[in-house]
């Protein structure tokens, strides 16, 4: 492939559609952007382009199939779709069938679809991301890139849930974990940044945003992981609660007569830190409401942060050491107050924050935020996208 190659990455969402055109030779993307409300009048697209110049029109009622047409004709018009040899599609749940992303084809595409029983919010709008573009690139090869396959590596102990065993063998009930193209990446980044010998390391990986998970990395494999069978388990997010005593949901339902399907409505958008704090589910207007006064924002966030390091500790009993603990995903990268917080509460491992440093750590800064006598504690950005456009190159490569 010339360096004119480029690659395609999709990732669709259920209302959404996130792109980024990105060069076989790992260079910053060509071309980036956002299809949303998809399906609504108020349907729009938006473009970036490596200079920062943004553009964006209405797509009125457009589906996912149309949004894609529309940014592959962008495409066209900037003479940029000749050059896409290889599109590498998100998806969020493989099951057990799926250990490393993989060509797409009539059988995978199968499987893909039976697994959307367990992600029924995710799975279902991957597919259509991805029959929409077969449908337009037919002769152009596709890659599927899972966010369970990382922890594919969980030892049975850490995947298995106490319930009667049947219903794993039956039914495939067990923790998958999620975020691992975000863990992946972070993993093989901190064996550079740290010096780490690849064969001999333990970090924990803190991946913190509207969606947010922990992961413990032993020698660049996941062997413990925060989520569950489906991104809800674990710990507090923007709309999902974590975890939850499941004696609490039973006794909701009778308190009130919901069905399961309004409780998991209700634990999936309308908990976490808005349904604590009544206000929003984004970190920055909840600090900000803090700063303020608000005592329902000061108790999501403290709650949040409760949550994280408790598991953040309990995730340390997975490694055989502890190199570092690093912070990552939108509020990971941003908050200096989150991760302040939670060292704090992690002080009992001997964490100490420069605080200088975590001030001035934020906007895609990258580096260590721990005092010289402390384990390291650091900040590195994230960049799922990359991640599956290496996967996709390496595997249309072959």
């Amino acid at each position: 492939m010339s360096n004119a190659s480029l690659v395609l990455v999709i990732n669709c969402g259920s209302s959404s559609l996130k792109f980024s055109l990105i060069p076989f030779n790992d260079g910053a993307p060509v071309l980036s952007g956002l299809a949303e409300k998809l399906g609504l009048e108020e349907a729009c697209i938006t473009f970036k382009d490596q200079k920062g110049n943004k553009s964006s029109h209405a797509l009125p009622g457009a589906s996912h199939p149309g949004a894609l047409q529309a940014l592959f004709a962008e495409l066209n018009q900037r003479q940029l779709l000749p050059a896409v040899k290889a599109i590498g599609h998100r998806v969020a749940h493989g099951g057990n069938e799926f250990k490393q992303s993989v060509t797409i084809n009539s059988e995978v595409i199968e499987k893909i679809r039976t697994l959307s029983a367990l992600a029924p919010l995710h799975n279902p709008a991957n597919l259509i991301g991805i029959e929409a573009t077969m449908a337009l690139l037919p002769a152009v090869t596709q890659v599927a890139v899972f966010d369970t396959a990382f922890h594919q590596t969980l030892a049975p102990e850490a995947y298995t849930y106490a319930i009667p065993l049947e219903y794993q063998e039956r039914y495939q009930v067990r923790r998958y974990g999620f975020h691992g193209t975000s863990h992946r990446y972070i993993a093989a980044e901190a064996i550079n940044a740290f010096g780490l010998d690849p064969a001999n390391h333990g970090i924990l990986i803190a991946h913190l945003g509207n969606g947010s998970s922990v992961c413990a990395v032993k020698n660049g494999k996941s062997v413990d992981t925060s989520m569950g069978m489906t991104p809800l388990e674990g710990l507090v997010m923007g709309t999902r609660c974590g975890d939850l005593d499941f004696g609490a949901a039973v006794y909701i339902a009778s308190c009130t007569g919901q069905s399961i399907e309004s409780l998991y409505k209700m634990v999936n958008n309308e908990s976490g830190l808005y349904g604590v704090s009544g206000l929003s589910s984004d970190c920055r207007t909840l600090q900000e409401a803090r700063r303020q006064g608000n005592k329902r924002a000061a108790l999501a966030i403290d709650v949040m942060v409760h949550r994280l390091a408790r598991h953040l500790g309990a995730h340390l009993t997975s490694l055989h050491r502890f190199d570092a603990l690093i912070f990552t995903g939108g509020i990971g990268e941003n908050s200096a107050l989150v991760r302040e917080l939670t060292v704090k509460r992690l002080g009992v491992l001997g964490l100490q924050l420069d605080e200088k440093k975590n001030q001035q750590m934020c906007g895609g800064l990258s580096g260590v935020i721990s005092t010289a006598n402390s384990a390291w504690v650091a900040v590195l950005p994230t960049n799922e996208e990359k991640m599956i456009a290496m996967d996709a190159v390496a595997i249309s490569s072959l």
